[in-house]
């Protein structure tokens, strides 16, 4: 008996969350699709004015959640989430109520569910060339598809579908958005945090005589878009920084120039520019941002991201006060001051009475040393490489 239970507590507990709002068409077939595999759910009543809470009444094992009035399909799933972690669930699985989703595909989730090791955020994959799927999604579906892309770097064929498995213990514990963007917060938030997220084959049925689409077109779309440009912005100075950081602090010296120098099947000339763009921007006067400039800089211009985050690092802590000086001294020569300069005590107070002179001067500073060592570490790579085809 004791390993009987051991074994039901290996397995992944799972809930049905369902959002629903003004959808007593189809809400009745939803349901009794669910309860065939089911009883474990959860209903977020998100301020329906039609029939759907007389509908819910007719099951009273329903674990229903009300709101009095319509907050938002985000809003709903977030309170259903809640709910599910409470109940010491493992995953939630979310299922729409416009019919569009066939509860036979229950199965198909938990499978997976059941057979994983480690977190895994599933969303059904659509079929987007079914004649019953509107242009107007199968576009929106594209869109969302590519930015998610462009935030993450993982390919999906649909990011849009709410039927989906989320890994309750492993995403974020607090969320942003409220309305339909949610669903894209989510996943990409998901992905930031190392989950993985992937697509799984769902049926899809779009019928106009029953389907209620509560999607605003501008209004949705622009909070989408929105949401997207504050995505975008900080993947490029947040994640990607954060991510190679990470990575970069696993390595020794040496396992660094035998890898990312030696080692990389990039040309010399793309890693002397790499080099030359970090050691610009670890000079340039942009302290604080200088790696998300870097990794953002090498990500557009197809660069090594790896050599130029490492050095982009060459004002670290204890060489600040020489990157001043020097930034001092040649400012001086091409915008003198006329505040007295002290070169014996460089304070930041002496920066802000020099200001002028100290950017002038770390401009043109970053400059020469970054064409200084690009090229040093140009020659260097092509000498290793004549090297080491000649002793092949």
């Amino acid at each position: 008996m004791q390993e009987e239970v051991a074994e039901a507590r290996e397995k992944q507990a799972v809930v049905i969350i369902v959002p629903t709002y003004n959808n007593a068409k189809t809400l009745v077939r939803v349901l009794d699709g669910i309860h065939a595999y089911t009883n474990r759910i959860i209903v977020v009543n998100d301020g329906s004015t039609d029939g759907t809470a007389d509908i819910l009444l007719r099951y009273p094992g329903l674990d229903i959640i009300t709101f009095a009035q319509n907050k938002g399909k985000g809003a709903a799933l977030r309170a259903g989430i809640a709910k599910a972690r409470k109940q010491d669930y493992d995953y939630a699985i979310s299922i729409d109520s416009d019919g569009q989703h066939f509860p036979t595909d229950i199965p198909a989730f938990n499978e997976v569910l059941q057979q994983a090791t480690k977190p895994v955020l599933l969303i059904g994959s659509r079929n987007m060339n079914h004649d019953s799927v509107p242009r107007k999604s199968s576009f929106g579906n594209r869109f969302s598809n590519f930015w998610f892309w462009f935030e993450t770097g993982i390919k999906l064929t649909d990011t849009q579908s709410g039927f989906r498995a989320y890994p309750l213990k492993a995403i974020s514990k607090k969320f942003y958005t409220k309305k339909f963007e949610f669903e894209i917060e989510i996943i990409v938030r998901a992905a930031w945090r190392g989950i993985e997220v992937r697509n799984i084959p769902i049926q899809v049925l779009y019928d106009p005589a029953e389907r209620v689409s509560h999607f605003r077109p501008f209004k949705d779309f622009t909070r989408i878009s929105i949401l997207n440009t504050v995505l975008v912005f900080l993947t490029f100075f947040y994640i990607l920084p954060r991510n190679f950081f990470r990575s970069f602090k696993k390595k020794n010296l040496k396992d660094f120039i035998k890898q990312n120098i030696l080692g990389s099947q990039d040309s010399p000339e793309k890693k002397a520019l790499s080099i030359g763009l970090g050691v610009f921007m670890g000079i340039a006067p942009v302290w604080g941002f200088q790696t998300a400039i870097t990794i953002t800089l090498a990500v557009f211009l197809r660069l090594n991201k790896v050599l130029a985050f490492a050095f982009s690092n060459i004002s670290f802590a204890p060489f600040i006060p020489v990157v001043i000086y020097a930034s001092l001294l040649v400012g001086g020569l091409l915008y003198p001051s006329d505040a007295t300069l002290d070169l014996d005590r460089i304070t930041m107070d002496t920066v802000k009475s020099h200001l002028w002179q100290y950017i002038v001067g770390s401009i043109i500073l970053a400059a020469g040393m970054s064409v200084l060592i690009g090229f040093s570490s140009y020659f260097f790579m092509k000498f290793n490489q004549q090297r080491t085809i000649s002793t092949r």
